[in-house]
């Protein structure tokens, strides 16, 4: 029996690069219930107002909503529940050093389902923008859509 390969979920967080600066990106694995995954391969989540925190030496995605299954019984699962990363120790490690500097946090960036039917989080290491960057920012991709255009000829 062959299985069908839709592995077409690809949750963004768009506010993401236009509140923070990126620097180092992780993938990780989530640990969920069945409902979660379920209703992640529908592709009813959200990474808006998600971040991460850690709790003793342990990495928690925070706010991120996942929608509660629709056809979930009395199993279902708290859609703004805390739900754990799985780094490997050096990378946590690594991560917690670098948190502690100031004005650094740790943000989630997209969420997928990988080949192998995982839930997999990129999240990213990240410096908060101020409103001057974001302005920059937007100015930048402003004119390299313009030039886009006119190399297409517009």
């Amino acid at each position: 029996m062959e299985k069908k390969n839709n592995n077409t979920v690809n949750i963004k967080n768009k506010r993401a690069e236009h509140e923070y600066f990126l620097m180092d990106t992780l993938t990780a694995g989530l640990v969920l219930t069945g409902t979660e995954i379920k209703s992640i391969r529908n592709g009813k989540a959200s990474l808006a107002d998600a971040y991460c925190m850690f709790k003793g030496t342990e990495l928690f995605v925070v706010g991120m909503h996942i929608a509660e299954y629709d056809k979930g019984t009395y199993n279902n699962h708290d859609p703004k529940r805390d739900r754990k990363l799985l780094l490997t120790a050096r990378e946590l490690r690594k991560m917690k050093n670098k948190v502690q500097e100031k004005g650094l946090t740790i943000i989630p960036i997209l969420l997928y389902i990988n080949e192998k039917g995982l839930a997999k989080l990129d999240i990213a290491l990240a410096r908060g923008k101020h409103y001057y960057d974001k302005r920059e920012t937007l100015k930048n991709k402003d004119s390299k859509r313009d030039v886009e255009k006119q190399l297409k000829g517009y």
